[in-house]
């Protein structure tokens, strides 16, 4: 993701790390907060209810409970489950990172193939790798918001 406010993070102090975070368009607190809206609204609802509102049996009960549940939370693996998922988005990061085209291999295996040192030969390399930006622009604008901000339309590529 490209970061438009980069000059802010350089100067971000320590007291105004907070906004920063809020300016963050791929922020995890913008992805998760209805989540914890929803786990701190219950747990509090839970502990009034457990404080205020529930007799001593009732409390030795949920205790119980709480303390059934928990030992059967251990038998999940949450060591393995992270790791499983961190695996997962390493993976698909690197696959994404090796499946870009990189012009730059294909130019050397052009330069080895397109012999000749002639007119023709130079202008035939030179339009096969015009091609090849072409397409790398063309995919790239596909994929990149901040590529496509900056060839919008096909007059822009030209």
């Amino acid at each position: 993701m490209t970061v438009t406010y980069s000059s802010k993070v350089a100067n971000a102090t320590f007291f105004g790390f907070h906004r920063l975070l809020l300016k963050w368009k791929g922020s995890i607190y913008k992805l998760l907060y209805r989540e914890f809206l929803v786990f701190a609204t219950l747990y509090t609802a839970i502990s009034v209810l457990y404080r205020f509102f529930l007799t001593g049996s009732q409390k030795r009960f949920f205790e119980k409970l709480a303390i059934y549940c928990d030992k059967y939370a251990e038998q999940i693996p949450v060591t393995f489950v992270l790791g499983f998922y961190v695996t997962l988005v390493v993976n698909r990061w690197w696959n994404q990172f090796v499946n870009l085209p990189w012009p730059d291999r294909l130019m050397f295996l052009i330069s080895s193939c397109v012999q000749g040192r002639d007119e023709y030969g130079r202008l035939l390399r030179r339009t096969l790798m015009r091609y090849v930006n072409l397409t790398s622009l063309l995919i790239f604008r596909s994929v990149s918001t901040a590529v496509y901000k900056r060839f919008p339309t096909m007059d822009h590529v030209v």
